[in-house]
């Protein structure tokens, strides 16, 4: 089975999809993940791939997909994938309907993980971290220290620039703009499925299981 993974910076999407690949042995294709490697391996879409890198450009759809399909044709690969942020835009996914439709394969589902706007502020603003190590930490689950240091390394503890209220809001937007025609083109072909991601890890992984498991069924 063949799945996309949508859901906006803090909808859970990562996390769920770890607990996917678990249970049911799809490997997970992060762009960024399989980018980095095809680079460190040095295959010739990698080294393709590191000269926009290098240069601070985006890398153009043709060199991704092309990093795609290397992965894909891994002996992993065979009982499908989870695609975790990709694709972006309608470019992107007519692109990997035509790469997988290629290698003889096609995709099954598109879930969107669902989580309001305002929810999504409240969890990521709440996180922190260590300026020297790295430790995480959150305002809400995990408190930091009442001094403002690490415990591990007595690091300041800070909040990054992108986890400020503004630049969230800022990012969703961009997101729902990128998203939008991605969900009414799977809508359309009927591949989409809404799952409300506004909940605890556990109960929205077993809504997304739900989705996939009723769709193997079919």
């Amino acid at each position: 089975m063949n799945v996309i993974l949508l859901g906006a910076p803090g909808s859970g999407k990562g996390t769920q999809a770890k607990q996917l690949v678990t249970k049911y042995g799809f490997p997970q294709i992060s762009t960024g993940d399989i980018l980095r490697k095809a680079v460190t391996d040095g295959t010739p879409i990698g080294k393709e791939a590191q000269k926009f890198m290098k240069a601070g450009e985006l890398v153009p759809d043709d060199v991704i997909l092309g990093v795609i399909e290397e992965r894909l044709k891994e002996d992993d690969c065979k009982v499908g994938a989870i695609f975790d942020g990709f694709p972006r835009t309608l470019q992107q996914a007519y692109g990997l309907e035509s790469l997988l439709k290629r290698i003889g394969s096609a995709l099954d589902l598109c879930v969107s993980l669902e989580v309001p706007d305002d929810k999504v502020v409240t969890r990521l603003s709440a996180r922190r971290g260590c300026s020297e190590c790295g430790q995480d930490y959150n305002m809400i689950s995990n408190p930091p220290p009442a001094d403002g240091r690490c415990v591990k390394c007595s690091g300041e503890i800070i909040q990054r620039t992108d986890d400020q209220e503004d630049t969230i809001r800022n990012r969703l937007a961009v997101y729902r703009r990128q998203t939008k025609p991605l969900q009414d083109y799977y809508s359309g072909r009927g591949l989409l499925s809404i799952v409300d991601a506004d909940g605890s890890p556990e109960d929205i992984f077993t809504k997304v299981c739900s989705v996939l498991d009723d769709h193997d069924k079919e």
